[in-house]
């Protein structure tokens, strides 16, 4: 066996052993690691007038969900069992960020933002996309759909809207496809996960 061969063989033994000495993470939501299709970066803008990005939020785990402050259901449910998330994880919960991205920039104003969304949790924090461009663009970067659906008078419509939440790992990768209203120990399982 000459010296080559035998290098190539043991840099391949080694690769196998150090592999089985770190198990990929068994999560319970829909691991969309390394995706590269979607979900790499936005921009939008606190209640504050800040421009925020993810690199804002580097260190820390972070959970983006869209909807809008007028949701009769979803939105209020998903931000209650996002704070039930918080309350499990304890002191690890410091390294969680909530993010809650409007698709109704005309009626959830930075101000409404600022008062609704902390109402869960004192450290979630609501964004806005600045214009409807900027929807429609962190809509697509996200694959997230939403749809007016008119009410009784202009400004009583709804709107329809993906459901599930994104969860990115502390150095700022897309790790997670959340879905909708499974229970806060499902979430807090794989946010511990991605925390380790």
């Amino acid at each position: 066996m000459n010296i080559s061969l035998l290098r190539t063989c043991c840099i391949a033994a080694l690769l196998l052993i150090l592999t089985a000495c770190s198990p990929k993470p068994e999560f319970k939501n829909i691991d969309i690691t390394g995706s590269t299709a979607f979900g790499k970066d936005f921009s939008l803008v606190d209640p504050d007038g800040k421009a925020r990005t993810l690199a804002d939020f580097k260190g820390k785990v972070v959970v983006m969900f869209f909807g809008y402050t007028q949701c009769p259901d979803v939105c209020p449910t998903t931000l209650t069992e996002m704070q039930q998330v918080m309350t499990i994880l304890g002191s690890k919960s410091d390294k969680v960020q909530v993010l809650f991205v409007t698709v109704d920039p005309q009626r959830d104003t930075a101000a409404i933002l600022k008062q609704y969304v902390p109402a869960f949790d004192p450290r979630f924090l609501g964004l806005r996309p600045e214009d409807d461009v900027a929807l429609e663009k962190v809509a697509k970067d996200f694959k997230i759909y939403y749809k007016k659906v008119p009410g009784i008078s202009p400004g009583s419509y709804t709107i329809d809207h993906t459901a599930g939440s994104y969860a990115f790992d502390p150095e700022g990768r897309l790790r997670l496809y959340i879905k909708h209203a499974q229970g806060p120990e499902t979430l807090a399982h794989d946010l511990k996960e991605l925390l380790k």
